[in-house]
């Protein structure tokens, strides 16, 4: 198994499809200002968790999560941002969907520093965050 597997990957792909979708209404001018920066962020949800587990090491994929985990509260900062200014609203499932989110990141970083001591890090099993 891999990290196509991991339910928060899995999440967060579809969380950018949800960014990617919202944005496409936002008015052009913010093509390269609130835009950019918003999916940039959401697409570094399953990069770094791609790119961590990826490192076969619990201590490096611990730091990515924390990273992804970062990008997420940038995430819903720019989306209260993006209702503030009028070019989103009615985000509520959103914000729902970014807080269950975050507790699985944060339910998983914990799983994966609690293996960090395992002696044959490529036996951890990570899937049943």
């Amino acid at each position: 198994m891999g990290y196509k597997e991991l339910d928060v990957w899995q999440r967060s792909r579809q969380l950018v499809a949800e960014i990617y979708q919202m944005t496409e209404r936002f008015p052009p001018k913010e093509q390269f200002g609130l835009v950019s920066q918003m999916r940039r962020s959401a697409i570094s949800l399953p990069a770094n968790i791609a790119e961590g587990y990826g490192r076969k090491n619990p201590a490096d994929f611990a730091r990515f999560l924390r990273i992804a985990k970062g990008s997420l509260n940038e995430l819903e900062t720019l989306c209260i941002l993006a209702e503030d200014l009028g070019f989103a609203k009615n985000l509520e499932d959103l914000y729902e969907d970014i807080n269950r989110l975050g507790m699985k990141l944060s339910n998983l970083q914990a799983k994966v520093l609690e293996t960090s001591s395992c002696v044959k890090e490529d036996s951890v099993d990570y899937h049943s965050e």
